[in-house]
């Protein structure tokens, strides 16, 4: 059980939270929620052990374990990603190690009355209770069984880590926490590099073999499949719900429509208080009942409403112009990097106005095939783009390509043209930037923020042939909803490419899966796929285990 007890932050004169206090207890699988700048990620270091509080501490069984996944990490390295993954059990081995040491030297020392000859035995004891408590492991087969399951190849043991993009990278570090065993998990935002099958996968662990978690997410399906607990942060105090997220959402609702009717209530007897006051003030006879009044109103504690983030993305795309029947026509197209054939003899027909999905495993070739039909590389067989065809195209590193010294007035100012340049401040308020924020360097940006930013310069011009590559990373779970109801509404031809299932949920008709070097048309919705994926891919986890 890990107790948190009267946290307290404050930082230039503010307070970010005060007196927070709850436990952890060991099956807990919970949500932190809350707006941006709430202070989520802040509670989460100081539970880490990475930040300190201004009062409070967290308290942790002796030998508890408490493992941290933030949301950038993994410093440059040279190891393999095996040797990588099994530093996880550097502490283990480090005691082993010393163990082996002890033994020798008691061994082959002679000096059995010498004081250091006692500390050695001491010390013997001490790391022995310790050690020889630990489970008989094959360290090895952990290693290896754990990387297969986040979706490495065997082949990929032996390549060192900085070979990997940032999404890999992550999941070497994923690992390492997987494999410690810890008591308590904390993730932020685990799922936006990682691919369906590899949440499936951490899904299952997380419910069925991982001890207490604490996740941070805006990956409405993945928290609701995993958690079974929900803290709200707001306004500076907690909210507890035995509840998950969608759950938590109803309650949270329930909870204002009580706050807000007790309020009118409060509001009610204030008034009918003070004009009783006004009224009988100078009256003798009613002197005594006016002082009574005026100590209840002095000592009335006034409620307060929970705030609610009514900042929201406005989004709607420009009309498409009217395109040739198939926008995108892929014959026979290969692809490969050196030695590495990503995929072959790839096919695939997208009709005007279609709604089609790219999924599959990273690294199987969904951007790639991407960059191939944007002409931004080369590639064997034939790829054409339909009549009149009008691209907008939305990178995966989109958001990282914006220039940091501009501010985010400039950057739209930069590209607009015509008459929307005297709309610029509008354009920016409808996607949550007013104010002093549109001076703002687009280096002094979140994650969310430049992604927004991004998506602002797609808008610019009218297109009819929208590309997004994981164009949800970063968002939060509104901006998210506002998205994808702007894309339903989009009607010209849209290729998806994303691992968030709630998102992609009742938007794509069609699916391209990209597998074992090549790429499948399904005839089915993404609805259909996924339920269909999930069910093979959870039969298995269940054969390999």
């Amino acid at each position: 059980m890990i107790s948190v007890d009267s946290l307290a932050v404050e930082f230039s004169g503010k307070t970010l939270f005060s007196d927070i206090s709850f436990v952890i207890n060991e099956n807990d699988k919970i949500a932190l929620m809350g707006k941006n700048g709430a202070g989520k990620s802040t509670m989460m270091k100081i539970i880490a052990g990475v930040q300190k509080p201004t009062r409070g501490n967290v308290r942790c069984p002796k030998d508890g374990v408490i493992a941290y996944l933030p949301q950038h990490l993994l410093t440059e390295d040279h190891c393999t990603v095996f040797e990588e993954a099994l530093k996880a059990f550097d502490q283990i081995f480090i005691v082993r190690d010393r163990m082996a040491y002890i033994n020798q030297q008691l061994e082959t020392r002679t000096d059995y009355d010498s004081d250091e000859y006692m500390k050695l035995i001491e010390e013997s004891s001490e790391l022995g209770e310790k050690f020889y408590s630990l489970e008989d492991i094959n360290y090895d087969a952990e290693v290896e069984k754990t990387l297969l399951g986040l979706g490495f190849e065997r082949d990929d043991f032996t390549r060192p880590t900085n070979e990997f993009s940032g999404g890999w990278r992550m999941r070497i570090e994923l690992a390492k926490i997987l494999l410690k065993k810890p008591d308590l998990i904390l993730l932020d935002e685990p799922t936006n590099h990682i691919d369906i099958e590899s949440v499936v996968w951490l899904e299952n662990f997380l419910i069925h073999k991982a001890k207490a978690v604490m996740v941070i997410s805006h990956d409405k399906a993945f928290i609701d499949n995993i958690t079974n607990r929900t803290i709200e942060v707001t306004m500076g105090r907690i909210y507890d719900y035995r509840a998950n997220y969608s759950h938590y959402l109803q309650l949270r609702e329930d909870r204002r429509v009580a706050q807000i009717r007790a309020f009118k209530e409060q509001q009610k007897t204030i008034a009918e208080s003070k004009e009783f006051i006004e009224r009988f003030r100078g009256t003798y006879s009613k002197a005594n009942q006016v002082n009574s009044v005026e100590r209840m109103l002095e000592k009335m504690n006034i409620i307060e409403i929970d705030e609610v983030d009514t900042s929201a993305l406005k989004l709607k795309f420009p009309p498409a112009p009217r395109s040739g029947d198939y926008p995108v026509i892929v014959d026979h197209m290969s692809k490969s990097f050196g030695d590495h054939n990503v995929f072959e003899n790839a096919s695939m027909t997208i009709e005007r106005g279609q709604k089609v999905a790219f999924v599959g495993r990273n690294g199987e070739g969904k951007s790639t095939m991407i960059k191939a039909i944007m002409g931004q590389i080369d590639f064997v067989g034939k790829c054409v783009l339909g009549h009149n065809i009008k691209v907008g195209y939305f990178a995966q590193n989109q958001a990282s390509l914006l220039d940091g010294n501009l501010t985010v007035f400039q950057t739209v100012d930069e590209v607009a043209e015509g008459e929307i340049r005297t709309q610029i401040k509008t354009l920016l308020g409808c996607f949550m930037f007013s104010g002093d924020d549109i001076d703002k360097k687009v280096s002094m940006l979140s994650g969310g923020e430049r992604t927004r930013l991004a998506m602002v310069k797609l808008l610019l011009e009218p297109v009819n042939l929208l590309i997004l590559d994981e164009p949800t990373n970063h968002l939060d779970i509104r901006s998210k909803d506002v998205l994808k109801d702007a894309l339903l509404a989009f009607d010209g031809t849209l290729i998806l490419v994303s691992h968030d299932r709630d998102f992609l949920q009742g938007l794509a008709e069609k699916v391209f899966e990209f597998k074992n070097k090549r790429v499948i048309e399904h005839f089915e919705t993404i609805d259909d796929f996924l339920i269909r994926n999930r069910m093979e891919n959870l039969k298995e986890i269940e054969r390999k285990a």
